[in-house]
């Protein structure tokens, strides 16, 4: 039974006792329960979603051809990574040289906008 489920289910027996809504303890329970299937349908809302990025997660990873560390497999014709540490969370953040000619881009970790100068070490 899922979440959406044991709500219904839970209306259901507040209507079968036949509670006064009008009462202050009937009042309360029907606001429970309106709010508790408004949560449940925010997170089922949520479970969707989430498989959603899992879903493109995997088709992410698949398109960067990734290993079995999470890090792009090397390739003798791709340039170098290199790394750099976040002065706001001490991160480490992996860069290409076309991310260098960038010169500045969001860490991943805490969104920092970090700064990079062409020989690839942090200014902020």
């Amino acid at each position: 039974m899922d979440i959406m489920e044991k709500v219904a289910y839970l209306r259901g027996l507040a209507e079968g006792l036949e509670l006064d809504r009008e009462s202050k303890e009937g009042k309360i329970i029907s606001v429970i329960i309106d709010i508790l299937d408004d949560m449940a349908g925010s997170i089922e809302d949520l479970g969707d979603g989430l498989e959603l990025v899992g879903y493109q997660l995997d088709d992410i990873n698949d398109e960067l051809d990734l290993d079995e560390d999470g890090f792009m497999a090397e390739d003798d014709d791709e340039g170098e990574l290199y790394e750099v540490t976040c002065p706001a969370c001490k991160d480490i953040v992996y860069l290409d040289e076309y991310m260098l000619d960038d010169g500045e881009l969001p860490c991943p970790n805490c969104g920092e906008l970090l700064e990079i100068d062409l020989e690839g070490a942090l200014e902020e």
